[in-house]
């Protein structure tokens, strides 16, 4: 993309037409202030627009494969089940085929791990051909395929497709696609925002994730009843919209649109020793060198400790995502059992607590200057909100929402610090000595091997929560297990830190009393 002619390793990128137009009407350059703004709004939206569409498959679930059996609900523990009696859920229809059969569930499972497979392979690529080539066509590009084959899962509900293949092919092509979104949407955050409060701005920005799924939630839900192919239709359509507005406008970079930092920008400003300066994590275009290898990126300090840890993170984060209207739906809640439209509905609670989680996840680090201390934390605090939600969350709806609340606070909040402003930090890390061309490789990275755990769960709930969901919350409580542990050498290196810091600062104030005369 535009490579011919330029020193090597330099992209040059050629500023966006939508751009263009609005300088001539508006007589004036934008200003640096304005373009970041504009890059906030348009990768926010664009984000949320892909997690929309990731979130559609798990209301259809219900619609495909209404049959399944619920279970005890009577202890956590998965060998002391003890099974209901004619608990189905007789309201979700007669379901789609090959869905519909004894093994659907499982079949189901196979679609998720297929997707998330094929995403996790094809965010380390994207993330190798994102630090390498125009970021706001190759955004465009993922985002118009995602588009495509989300909507192509949902023609097989008109042109009565049943052929089980179709739709794993669709959703292995849509993953791929996917992975596209965000290696790519950090590194143009990252090349025009500074590292000043990066935990809190990140996380606030993070939230189009949530959002992403709620809006993807409510969406499919209320088209459900119209016939589940809407349900996947319209949110395609959705994300293709989004994709066109981002080719026409988004920024990359600083360099790419001419911006400069304006007079009132942090950088000009007087400054407390200690402080850093706000400018933007990256400048690709400034950069000349070559853009980091994978394996480089890998030596990075604390890239292998934080993406394994999100591998578990994911693990439960995506279950969740995946399968928790379809587990609402088949689980009765003061006795009832929801339809369709209201397991989805109430699920997105869950992604409310996520917001929460992953503004404030940001906040306690920021404050702290601890990213393993606070992901740790919230990661075995994630343990007990698992066990209660399980084992209370069916006495009552108040409680369920509660329950579910906290849970989605506290699964959310450390997988939304590390995929942002863990990822950022890690990018600009001191070892890469100062070689912008990383960040990219390094989300890739981090969040590569997070999908991988994300495609691990819901796998294995497919095939687990066919004998017993109680099963399913006992992995999912050992994965957050080890999640926090994975961070313990971090952490300990954390409050090392802390003492020695501690320490610096009592010296000063000692010192005067040996020079009394």
């Amino acid at each position: 993309m535009g490579l011919t002619g330029e020193p090597a390793g330099e992209i040059r990128y050629r500023k966006a037409l939508g751009l263009r137009f609005v300088e001539y009407v508006k007589g004036s350059a934008i200003s640096y202030k304005t373009h970041q703004a504009i890059v906030l709004i348009i990768t926010f939206f664009a984000y949320m627009a892909y997690h929309a569409t990731r979130k559609t498959t798990s209301v259809v679930k219900s619609a495909l494969d209404p049959q399944s059996p619920d279970v005890d609900l009577q202890s956590i523990f998965f060998w002391r089940r003890v099974p209901l009696q004619g608990t189905r859920n007789s309201a979700l229809g007669a379901g789609w085929a090959p869905f519909s059969g004894s093994d659907g569930t499982a079949l189901l499972g196979e679609l998720d791990v297929a997707f998330l497979f094929v995403y996790a392979i094809g965010m380390f690529f994207s993330g190798h051909v994102g630090d390498r080539m125009d970021l706001r066509i190759f955004l465009t590009i993922g985002m118009v395929g995602t588009g495509l084959f989300t909507a192509l899962y949902g023609v097989g509900y008109w042109a009565n497709i049943h052929t089980f293949y179709y739709y794993l092919i669709v959703q292995m092509l849509a993953g791929l696609f996917q992975s596209t979104g965000w290696p790519s949407v950090v590194a143009v955050v990252g090349n025009w925002f500074g590292k000043k409060k990066r935990g809190l701005i990140m996380g606030i920005w993070n939230s189009h994730t949530s959002l992403g799924n709620i809006t993807g939630c409510v969406v499919a839900s209320v088209l459900l009843k119209h016939g589940w192919g809407w349900s996947m239709v319209i949110p395609g359509f959705g994300i293709v919209f989004v994709g066109l507005v981002l080719f026409f406008f988004l920024p990359v970079s600083p360099d790419s649109v001419g911006a400069n930092i304006d007079d009132d920008e942090e950088v000009s400003s007087p400054r407390k020793e200690g402080d850093e300066l706000a400018v933007p994590l990256l400048s690709m275009n400034s950069d000349h060198r070559s853009a980091v290898g994978f394996l480089e990126a890998w030596r990075i300090p604390g890239v292998a400790s934080f993406s394994l840890c999100l591998f578990f993170s994911k693990l439960v984060a995506y279950t969740f995502l995946y399968w928790l209207p379809f587990y609402i739906s088949h689980t009765a809640i003061e006795g009832r059992y929801l339809s369709n439209e209201e397991s989805g509905n109430l699920s997105t609670l869950f992604d409310v607590g996520g917001v929460v989680g992953g503004i404030l996840a940001g906040h306690i680090s920021d404050r702290l200057d601890a990213r393993a201390i606070t992901a740790a934390s919230f990661m075995y605090c994630a343990i007990p909100a698992l066990f209660f939600y399980r084992s209370y969350g069916h006495v009552s709806m108040t409680l369920n929402i509660i329950l579910m609340l906290i849970t989605g606070m506290f699964v959310n909040g450390p997988y939304a610090l590390i995929t942002t402003a863990v990822s950022a930090d890690l990018g600009t890390h001191s070892s890469l000595k100062g070689n912008a061309r990383a960040l990219a490789t390094v989300t890739a990275i981090i969040d590569g091997t997070g999908s991988i755990g994300a495609a691990v769960g819901p796998l294995l709930t497919g095939y687990i929560s066919t004998s017993s969901w109680s099963a399913v919350f006992t992995m999912l409580m050992g994965a957050a297990l080890i999640a926090g542990l994975l961070l313990t050498k971090l952490v300990m290196a954390e409050v090392a830190s802390k003492i020695q810091d501690a320490r610096t600062h009592e010296l000063p104030r000692s010192t005067p009393s040996h020079l009394e005369v």
